[in-house]
């Protein structure tokens, strides 16, 4: 069965670019069931006409796309709300009004329809509009697409250069940020062991002896997940044999 979409964009050729998109989409199909100019005309048409999802884009005249997403969430049967924008920047924001997902225009077919699947999942497992990792996540930019990542599944943050890493079992991310500042944030479930590095804490195998090229002699940690070691500074070592012990 499709799914029924209403699209909120104040630029008619941004409508009718999802318009067609959303015509190509087929697992699961879509069925656009009206298209409004701005919020106001959204939520008129909202309130005699249900639909399952809404396509919304952030920067329209009156009242944004930020705020119209917190205004559906008080419907009786609120929409899952998919974010359609240029600007990258509101994706934090996006994800506190529980996004369902978040795509940057111009919108890719295989993107819009990985947001459906999603919407279609959670549906399925009757969780409503509700985002698919509970908890907290980092907010992920990576080439056009915002990716939530749950903490609980992150083993490391390293800064290099301007960035930071963030790696997972699966994979790695770039993140932009203060090591400081996560650190700060998410203390409880990640340990400094480097002036670079902070690792989970719940992750931690064992502490080795370890010979590293630029540092002589010394520690690492190996986590579970992963083959990486991970150099651990003399300062910090304490600290670190004191978690293995644990």
């Amino acid at each position: 069965m499709a799914l029924k979409v209403l699209i909120v964009d104040d630029e008619a050729l941004a409508r009718a670019r999802l318009r067609t998109l959303l015509g190509d989409c087929n697992a699961p199909a879509a069925s656009v069931e009206a298209e409004a100019a701005n919020a106001a005309q959204a939520l008129a048409w909202l309130q005699h006409h249900p639909v399952d999802v809404a396509l919304i884009d952030i920067h329209m005249p009156g009242a944004d796309g930020l705020r119209l997403a917190q205004t559906l969430r008080t419907l009786p049967q609120p929409p899952a709300v998919v974010f359609v924008t240029a600007y990258a920047e509101h994706a934090v924001q996006a994800f506190e009004v529980e996004a369902a997902d978040y795509l940057t225009k111009p919108v890719r077919l295989e993107r819009l329809q990985l947001a459906l699947q999603k919407i279609e999942r959670n549906r399925q497992n009757g969780r409503g509009p509700q985002p698919d990792f509970p908890g907290e996540v980092l907010i992920i930019q990576d080439r056009g697409r915002t990716e939530r990542v749950p903490l609980a599944e992150v083993l490391y943050l390293k800064a290099e250069l301007k960035y930071i890493t963030v790696r997972t079992a699966a994979r790695s991310y770039i993140l932009e940020g203060s090591l400081s500042e996560l650190e700060d944030k998410y203390g409880t479930r990640f340990l400094r062991i480097h002036r670079n590095t902070l690792i989970a804490r719940r992750a931690v195998r064992s502490l080795e002896k370890y010979h590293d090229p630029q540092e002589g002699e010394g520690w690492a940690v190996r986590l579970n997940g992963i083959d990486e070691l991970l150099w651990v500074s003399r300062r910090q070592l304490a600290a670190v044999r004191e978690l293995v012990a644990s």
